[in-house]
């Protein structure tokens, strides 16, 4: 009785070769596609025109809560008595809302029937 060596182990078949960019070193890449965020969708402030609120007070208004300069506050409240609507500025829905608030606010603290909404732009 000879000697015999024992049989080394099976090992299993032999995956199918594929062809890949990594020359076949074993690193896996995964690629993260960017997350693409819409932007806020965004609302104009537009105020309206009424037959009783003081220009003045319209322009102080344009000033103070849209921190617009007296010549750009004073045309767009001529835009507002001659065509009967004005937009104030475009924002985000809340910073919008938040600035109807403030002039609506302000307006029944006056006294004036001042009117102001948001759309969307």
């Amino acid at each position: 009785m000879g000697f015999m060596p024992p049989e080394p182990p099976k090992l299993p078949p032999k995956a199918p070769t594929v062809n890949r960019p990594d020359g076949g070193q074993g690193a896996v890449v995964a690629e993260r596609k960017t997350a693409k965020t819409k932007p806020p969708r965004m609302f104009q402030v537009v105020m309206l025109n009424d037959d009783y609120t003081p220009m003045e007070f319209v322009v102080m208004v344009l000033q103070q809560t849209f921190k617009r300069d007296l010549e750009t506050a004073t045309q767009i409240m001529l835009k507002i008595h001659h065509e009967g609507r004005g937009v104030c500025g475009v924002y985000s829905k809340d910073v919008a809302a938040t600035k109807v608030e403030l002039v609506l606010a302000a307006a029944r603290r006056a006294g004036h029937p001042l009117q102001c909404i948001m759309e969307a732009a």
